[in-house]
């Protein structure tokens, strides 16, 4: 939905009074002589119920108030996407979406969901897409790879070069196979110029968001359709540990010298031993080294040529003979801070 200038206006001034109106009085009644047509609030409703800050409820015949973080995404993220030209009527939108999110938080009907709240399908970017641009500190990401594409990157860029400038600080981790794409290379090299800091892990992880240590989204099953987001303080400081620790054991995204490529191939070869004593099938070890099970089956390949056998019953018995277990120690991390965005 494209807004311009008088419709914003119209949206500051008299449709968040009107919001703010609905939610104190816990809805609004179809027949309501200041919506109808003609009535004193008819443009202000119409308004927040094209946006969907208004919905029907059949259940009780009333107008319901929506959560404004879950809206505010469908008019701030497109204006975001425009560019640099549309930036500076992008934060006032946001500014005026924050001023109703204050009466959604002080309200009853924001405390349904508690400590934590389930989305679904689009409701997913729509929160994070506002959670990010209410963001003023920092945001943690945890990305597997998986679903990258050039739409899907160059959204990305847009938006966390936008969030780095306003002075968020940002740090992604990704699984070293994120190394081999384009579209992560592109991203990567785009928001490294503003300060951001990416490293690279060999272990699978789900993904992860957490944005000012107040917020944290996971997803809810693997079919990537159902997220929870968990505004629990012990919760989230069990996320951020983890994090944490994951992020101590990463390697720099931007390092690409020998000893860093030597201790990628290390790592990616112990996890592929373990995935083969673990037992693991073949598509759910691609999966925990996030790689696709051709590339997969080339590591193992690898694995027999470097013990000198042909088969996986040999490559078994000569693991098993030779006591490996990819627990091995490995190349420490070195230089942590040195390439890494900081």
């Amino acid at each position: 939905m494209q807004e311009d200038l008088g419709d914003r206006a119209l949206f500051e001034t008299r449709a968040t009074s009107f919001y703010e109106e609905v939610v104190n009085e816990g809805g609004l009644a179809a027949d309501d002589p200041r919506v109808a047509e003609g009535g004193e609030q008819h443009e202000p409703f119409v308004m927040l119920r094209d946006l969907g800050l208004l919905r029907w409820d059949p259940s009780t015949s009333r107008y319901l108030p929506e959560d404004p973080s879950s809206v505010q995404g469908q008019v701030v993220a497109p204006l975001s996407q425009q560019g640099a030209r549309l930036l500076e009527e992008s934060s006032q939108w946001a500014r005026a979406f924050g001023v109703i999110s204050q009466s959604w938080r002080r309200s009853t009907l924001a405390q349904t969901g508690g400590p934590f709240s389930y989305l679904r399908d689009e409701a997913i970017d729509r929160f994070l897409s506002g959670a990010v641009l209410e963001a003023t500190q920092e945001v943690l990401t945890a990305q597997p790879q998986s679903g990258r594409n050039a739409p899907s990157v160059a959204s990305a860029i847009l938006r966390d070069t936008a969030m780095l400038e306003r002075g968020v600080s940002l740090r992604t981790l990704y699984q070293h196979s994120a190394r081999r794409s384009t579209f992560t290379q592109d991203y990567v090299n785009a928001v490294s110029a503003l300060g951001a800091r990416v490293r690279t892990l060999d272990e699978f992880f789900s993904r992860l968001i957490i944005i000012d240590r107040e917020v944290a989204v996971i997803p809810v099953n693997d079919d990537h359709r159902s997220a929870l987001a968990v505004r629990e303080p012990s919760v989230l400081e069990f996320l951020v540990d983890i994090f944490e620790r994951s992020w101590e054991r990463a390697r720099p995204f931007s390092r690409r010298d020998r000893t860093t490529m030597h201790g990628i191939a290390a790592e990616q070869r112990a996890m592929t031993i373990r995935m083969l004593v673990e037992g693991h099938s073949d598509p759910v070890s691609a999966k925990r080294l996030g790689v696709s099970p051709r590339t997969y089956a080339g590591y193992v390949a690898d694995l027999k040529a470097e013990l000198d056998v042909s088969t996986r019953f040999q490559l078994g018995y000569a693991v098993g003979v030779r006591g490996i277990s990819g627990e091995e120690p490995i190349a420490p991390v070195e230089d942590l801070d040195e390439g890494d965005g900081t």
